[in-house]
């Protein structure tokens, strides 16, 4: 059944959609996506709006949260500092009715109708999923060569290593000694890649962070505890 949106007075437009998951009336508000209700299939749209009237009080306060959140993001453009390294972003209007992406060497390519800006949602969502794939592209191609080098210039062993889109962490290394890294890795300075990288080869060593730990990871990169601070000036999530 087609989405459908009613205005909802101090509140504005909220998207309304039956789920036959939903057993419960459930109200999300998430940031460039707004005011969404997932209505069970027995119930209608009109009773959903009025239990949304309802809760137009806590719908206004998560409202301020979002928005708050969304102003501290920074609309992706062709020269923001966003973009991969290796990677250009090229923007374009058609004729066409959809947006569409495309990923070839070196360039994150994103069509969008003339009738939609820069700043709308739906093209600002087609950017940043092309700057994650480009990201997880140049992961792929940088991690498992450099883990190897720096493993085998320390004398460290590993199982296996991975690469995520992870949302909480720069990386992580398991009991097993599997390695996780992070494709928002590929944003920092090379010296802070190598930290990161190094910071978890160390783990396979001292599965913790004691005092043994600290004093090989400082062993293995000359000053760990400055590295650390630094790491600490960039945001894994910044949208």
């Amino acid at each position: 059944m087609a989405d459908k949106i009613i205005y909802i007075e101090n509140v504005g437009e909220v998207v309304f959609r039956h789920s036959a998951k939903a057993k419960y009336l459930n109200i999300s508000v998430k940031p460039f996506y707004g005011v969404r209700v997932s209505v069970p299939a027995g119930l209608s749209f009109s009773n959903a709006a009025a239990f949304v009237d309802r809760k137009k009080s806590w719908i206004r306060m998560q409202l301020d949260k979002v928005k708050s959140y969304e102003s501290e993001k920074l609309l992706i453009d062709e020269k923001s500092k966003y973009i991969p390294k290796h990677y250009t972003l090229h923007l374009f209007s058609n004729d066409e009715q959809k947006i569409s992406l495309h990923i070839s060497t070196g360039k994150i390519i994103v069509s969008h109708p003339t009738n939609y800006n820069l700043s709308s949602r739906e093209v600002q969502l087609a950017i940043k999923k092309g700057i994650i794939e480009a990201l997880r592209l140049e992961a792929k191609l940088f991690f498992p060569s450099r883990v190897r080098l720096l493993a085998d210039r320390f004398g460290i062993e590993y199982r296996k290593l991975s690469i995520k889109n992870l949302k909480s962490r720069w990386g992580s290394c398991s009991n097993k000694n599997n390695i996780n890294l992070n494709i928002h890795l590929m944003r920092l300075p090379d010296y802070l890649i190598d930290y990161v990288i190094l910071h978890e080869l160390a783990h396979t060593i001292h599965h913790n962070h004691s005092l043994k730990f600290w004093e090989l990871l400082n062993n293995l990169t000359g000053n760990a505890k400055r590295l650390d601070k630094e790491l600490k000036n960039f945001k894994i999530d910044y949208f």
